[in-house]
Parts: structure tokens; sequence; C-alpha cells
């Protein structure tokens, strides 16, 4: 994250001795990106962070692709997932690249006895349904419905629901999630223009170290495989830290919509970018106001990038029949546009409640076959008109 961020006890230098109360020393950790060059933060530990008491099972998570090259638009039913007790067993991934996976989850329990790190990956989690607490080694942060909760690679946590009924859009990025390069100056603030600024992001606020040994199980995934390590100290044993990289929530309800006379090209809605992808937050807005504008979107094609959307709350305007938690797939290779009579309703709306997430890629997705038990296999023909269907 763009900006500095500090909690708990720290010492004045970075390398420096950081003493206990009973004399022994803190152990400092670098916790950094992109080999020393990107962002990072220093961690101080009550125990060394490398004590590993066993190594125990490993087992694949890699999805199986059911069609590799997809040229169709698909629409899945994302709240046909059944709900699932465990929150690594729930994520199913629907799609999926060299650069990302795209995965729906319906966790039931919290994350009770065991941690979770991934090693390869960012990730952003939206939460469509449900509540709790993000905990981590750098501090709690509270969620609801509506946040992003964007973790970098790395981050040790636990996820504390606060009922069962909980809906998840899941994005693991191989590249690092960052703010839009075009919203920032060159010191790395906000710029006036951006759809947010840096009191809309909420950095970890309470922090709760653990001085304790015993047997603690990390599950952490790496290269599609989850391997299990058990560790001698309670991972959550930071004092303090301080610096750039951390997790951090966002709330769509705080996107601030860019709005014109005449129709906006998606990037607007944008929100966060990698090398790979771009999300971004389509929230309740006031439509076009030009005398001759069609609210809705115009044709277009994909010729660059395959483009999701997961549909949250409201009427989303452009589509017909869709409903919360499903996702629509436009892949590179055709054209989409708005549903027959979609533009035609649209003419004269003065604005808009629908409230929807999609991500870009800039590689072709695969369609895994845990996508194909929740798809609607018809939707590629409803753009069809009555007469030719």
């Amino acid at each position: 994250m763009p900006f500095y961020h500090k909690l708990g006890k720290i010492p004045p230098k970075r390398h420096t001795q950081f003493r206990k109360p009973d004399g022994g020393l803190y152990y400092e950790q670098l916790f950094g990106t992109i080999g020393f060059d990107g962002m990072y933060s220093n961690l101080y530990h009550i125990h060394r962070p490398t004590q590993v008491k066993a190594i125990g099972n490993r087992y694949s998570v890699a999805p199986e692709i059911a069609d590799a090259n997809n040229i169709r638009s698909l629409l899945l039913k994302g709240f046909d997932l059944p709900p699932t007790d465990d929150f690594l067993e729930s994520r199913k991934i629907i799609l999926t690249n060299s650069d990302c996976h795209v995965a729906l989850a319906a966790p039931k329990k919290s994350m009770t006895d065991y941690f979770y790190k991934n090693s390869d990956s960012d990730e952003v989690l939206f939460i469509h349904e449900g509540s709790g607490t993000l905990k981590t080694l750098m501090g709690n942060i509270s969620f609801k419905y509506g946040d992003y909760l964007v973790i970098p690679r790395g981050i040790i946590y636990q996820i504390e629901f606060d009922t069962e009924d909980n809906r998840l859009l899941i994005v693991e990025t191989k590249d690092p999630v960052y703010t839009p390069k075009r919203y920032r100056n060159w010191f790395g603030q906000l710029l006036e223009h951006s759809p947010y600024c840096e009191r809309d992001f909420r950095a970890p606020t309470e922090l709760v170290p653990h001085d304790e040994k015993g047997s603690f199980l990390m599950k952490i995934k790496k290269k599609d495989e989850i391997l299990e390590l058990e560790y001698v100290t309670h991972p959550f044993d930071v004092v303090g830290y301080d610096g750039y990289n951390f997790p951090y929530a966002f709330s769509i309800h705080d996107f601030e919509p860019i709005t014109g006379r005449i129709h906006q090209p998606p990037p607007v809605h944008q929100t966060f970018e990698t090398a790979g992808l771009v999300i971004c937050s389509f929230v309740p807005r006031l439509y076009d106001y030009h005398p001759d504008a069609i609210p809705a979107p115009y044709n277009h094609s994909n010729i660059d990038s395959d483009e999701v959307l997961y549909y949250v709350d409201g009427d989303f305007m452009s589509r017909n029949n869709i409903k919360k938690g499903h996702v629509t797939l436009h892949p590179a290779g055709i054209p989409h546009g708005p549903h027959p009579g979609a533009a035609e309703r649209s003419i004269g709306k003065k604005g808009t409640e629908e409230l929807a997430v999609m991500v870009d890629t800039f590689r072709p997705l695969m369609v895994t076959k845990e996508a194909e038990k929740l798809a609607d296999s018809d939707y590629y023909k409803s753009w069809l008109e009555e007469e030719d269907k």
C-alpha cells in the first residue's frame, strides 16, 4: 500500500538492538517485496519467526481445466456454490490463467485450528455476504458487506466470521496489487481526481501479540499446493512494525463514481491494478446527462482482455435476467454489449443503483470444472433477437 503505517512498539532506528522488558532481544523481520526493491515493512517478534517443528502433509489445490481455449460468453450462478465448513476447502477456482485465479467461496466456519499464508500471490477478498474480523500477524481488521480485503503475499492470517452465511469473491494475483498509477502523484499520494483517498483505506488498528509456545499449524500455498508446517511459536507474536507493506480494507461503498455527459469507458471504474489485471467497482451513480445520451454501454470488442463481472446487488441495467452472485465472462476475441432492449430501456433514466465488481485480465482465462458446475450453458445465445432463436 503506497502510504506509511506503523502500529505497536518499534525502536528508533532499523536494524538496531530492541530489547524486551527482561533484557532479551525482540527479533526483527524485514517483510519485503520485489527483491529489496518494492514496498516493505519491518516487524518485531517476541520469538524467532523461523522455528519449524515439523513438516506435514502436502496436497494439490490446482484447478482442473474444463476449457483451456474458451471463446463463448459464459454465465455462472455463483450462489449455487454449496457452503463448505472450512475456509480453504470452500474456495473454488472458476477461472484461471498464468497471472491469477478467480475463485468463489462460501465458508461457514471461522479459521481456528490453523493459520494460512499464500506465498505466491496477493489476495483480494470481496465480501458479498457476511462480516467478521481478518486477524493477521500485523493486526486485525473488521470487515462487512462490500469490503475488499487486500492481503499481500506472505501475510499470515486467520478469518473469524460472525455467522455461517458468508459469500466471497476472491482474486489471487501473481503480481502485487496497487492503486492505479494514474491516481497517484510522483510521491505516491492519491490525486484530487482519484475516486477515493487515503482516508478511505483501513489499515490494521489492533495488534494483539501472542507470547505462546506449543504446536501451531501453518498451511502455506505455493505453486498450487498446500504445504503444512508446524511452528513452535504462535505466528501472531509481533509487538510492532512500520512500513508500506501491510493488509488493508477498502469498502466498495466508498468508491466515488466518475460520470460524464456521455457514457464513460470501464477504466473510470478502476479500483486496483496489477501487471496482469485490473479490478473495477461499479457503484450507484448518476447516468450520462447529454440530452441524447444512451446510458447503456456500447457494443465493444475485447481484443486484449477477458472481462469478468461479478454482480453484487441492484439492477445491472445492461443485462437481462441477472441476479445476485451471478458471474459473467466475456472473453477476448468476440464482441459483447447490452442485451436486447437494454439500450432502449436506459434512455432517459437518471441513475442506477447497481453494484458489481469487474476483473479484466490481459491474458485469456481458462474455464475450470468447478465453473462448469455453475454454468448456464445457453448464456451465449442471450443476445439473439426473438425471431432468431
